[in-house]
Formats: structure tokens, sequence, C-alpha cells
């Protein structure tokens, strides 16, 4: 009689090739601050800051009434099957198992990216949470940002010395400007464009980083992300608009619920018996939520 077996997800090694190869590709994965999280939820306090005055001598303090709030992390689940025939696991001289993760590893590193950078729409099917790109295109009256405020459009002949400079100097005006944590993360398109871009001084805004070091605009580092192209919906491989954001890693909070993780269903077991077809399963939940709109801005290519 066939029997049903329940198989264990195995949580991937911090140092495995499927985490190299994710972190290698995903900013967000990188950077971000990561939040654990222990339920599909969590609430992350969010510091709306704390006023100063000067006080003559015997004065009374004045209190701070800055409205301090919170944003809230909600967990979602990306993944994936694969189902394999017996007889490729026993005759292919590659490692499937190995290789299809890594594969899963990438797929997974530039989704996540564009889920939480560049989705043009709201959270509902097919977007897991509110992207950056998003959050900067809406009003919201209670943090006193106007929607779009923060975004520059490139024209079509490309993005020229104002829209880089432009674009930087919104963060740079603002009160969560810090220069410690503040990066700008792109799309690769963006560096043919910043290769022929010079200051006024004839010194050129984009630095090529050696021997270790990185790659910097304004001085600020950059890393690349292939998921930093617009689309309607979280994809792993966006054909829109590329975009580079300069962005806080402070205020980029990533929820880690589980993974990224693995379970094989091995095909001679249960009903997978009449098929001689085994399954991968990969997948990890995340969650993403950018702290505060002022905090960030963005430049569409």
């Amino acid at each position: 009689m066939a029997r049903n077996t329940v198989e264990a997800w195995i949580p991937e090694e911090y140092d495995s090739e499927v985490i190299q190869r994710i972190n290698q590709i995903s900013v967000v994965e990188a950077v971000a601050s990561r939040i654990p999280m222990s339920s599909d939820t969590r609430h992350v306090p969010r510091s709306a800051g704390m006023g100063v005055e000067v006080i003559d001598k015997g004065g009374a303090y004045g209190e701070d009434v800055s409205n301090n709030d919170d944003v809230l992390l909600f967990a979602k689940k990306f993944g994936k099957v694969l189902r394999i025939a017996e007889e490729d696991m026993d005759d292919s001289i590659v490692n499937i198992l190995t290789t299809k993760m890594k594969d899963w590893g990438t797929s997974y590193a530039k989704i996540l990216d564009n889920a939480s950078l560049a989705v043009t729409a709201a959270p509902g099917t097919g977007v897991p949470f509110q992207s950056l790109y998003y959050l900067l295109s809406q009003t919201d009256s209670t943090l006193g940002y106007t929607a779009n405020s923060n975004i520059t459009v490139a024209g079509t002949a490309g993005p020229t010395y104002d829209d880089f400079s432009n674009t930087i100097s919104f963060v740079e005006a603002g009160d969560y400007y810090d220069p410690a944590t503040m990066i700008a993360i792109a799309h690769p398109t963006f560096k043919k464009s910043l290769r022929g871009i010079k200051d006024l001084q004839g010194d050129p805004i984009f630095v090529k980083g050696l021997a270790g070091t990185p790659d910097t605009i304004f001085g600020v580092r950059i890393e690349w992300s292939l998921g930093a192209r617009t689309s309607a919906a979280a994809v792993s491989a966006p054909t829109g608009r590329p975009l580079m954001a300069f962005v806080s890693t402070d205020l980029m909070q990533l929820g880690i619920r589980s993974g990224p993780e693995s379970v094989f269903i091995d095909g001679r077991d249960g009903a997978s018996a009449l098929t001689d077809e085994s399954l991968l399963k990969m997948r990890a939940r995340r969650a993403f939520v950018y702290g505060h709109p002022a905090g960030a801005s963005i430049l569409v290519g």
C-alpha cells in the first residue's frame, strides 16, 4: 500500500551557494535592515524625530510633540516547485538539485528587489507589499508628503547631469538624510549613461570602483540590481523603465519570516510513485516596507 511522507523544510545555511547567489544579486537581501518575524505580521516603530530648543537659565524645558507611529510588515511567500523525473535523477551527470536551487536563488533575488523597489501597483494579487516606487507615487498627508515629489522622470534622450543631481538633492535636503547609511540602487543600464556625464569641473560623477572598492555617484555607493525596472506586478525579469533610487539602508525594513528553504518529496512514495516523479520545492517568506517617503528619491531612466 502506498504511503505518504511528510518531509521537513530544510533552511539554507548562511554560507550556502544559494544564499551566496541571493546576496550577490539582491540588494534588498544584502543591505536592508533585517527584522525577525515570528508571525506573518509585525509592527516596527517609526520615529518622527525629536525637536530641540534654546533654554534660558532657570527656564522650563519644552516638551517634544513629534507624533511617533509604526509601519507594518506583512510576510508573503515566494516559491516554486520543480518536477523531476526519476530517470533524470539517475541519468544526469549534472547535479540537478544543486543547479536548480541556485537557479531559484537567482530568480528569487531579482523578484524580491523588483517587489521591494519598482512595482508600480498597490499591494494585491501578484504584488506582495508596497514598493518604494509606489510609496513615492502616493500622497501621504499624515507624513506631509505629496505624490511624486521625490520622483524624477528622465527625458527621451536619457538622464542628464541635472536629473541625477536633482534626484539626490531630494534626500540630501530632508530630515532623514544620513551620509553614513545612504546608497544608490540602480539597474545596470544606467552605467552607459553615467559614463558620459561630468560635472562643471569636467570630473565624471560616476566613479568605477577598483580593487574591491564600490562604484559611486556623487560619492555615494552604488549597488546594482537587475530587479530595478518598473513592472505592474512582481516578476523576476522586469522589462519596464530602469530606476535609480537613493535610499537609507536604515529605512529599508526587510521582514524575515522563514527561508530560503527547500523540501524534497521523493517520487518513490505516495501518489508520486505512480509517475516516478519527485518534487523539489523552494520558498522564502519575506516582508518589506520603507520607513518614510522623505528619506528616498527615484530617477526613472
